[in-house]
């Protein structure tokens, strides 16, 4: 009875350790990535796009609430921060 408590305990006490090694790895794998550019948030873009932290987001934010929606993706490069190589990066995960 005693091993199987040192069991339970060893397996309640890596658990967490194993989920956070795997979602530090590929948090997505197997998962179809979009996100719609006219609607997310700062936050939610720095998240799901690639070479995408909260400074471009942000600017990709500020740029759509100063020129209205984005009608075609390639406009993404017009944002201070976004080249092509972010773009094409992200190509298959951005929405309309």
């Amino acid at each position: 009875m005693f091993i199987k408590s040192i069991c339970l305990a060893l397996l309640l006490v890596l658990c967490p350790i194993t989920q956070a090694l795997a979602s530090s790895s590929e948090k997505y794998e197997g998962i179809e990535i979009t996100v719609n550019i006219n609607q997310a948030t700062a936050e939610e873009l720095a998240v799901l796009l690639t070479g995408v932290g909260l400074k471009k987001a942000q600017a990709i934010v500020d740029y759509r609430e100063e020129f209205g929606q984005f009608k075609e993706l390639d406009e993404l490069v017009n944002v201070k921060g976004i080249g092509n190589s972010i773009l094409e990066k992200n190509r298959t995960r951005l929405l309309l």
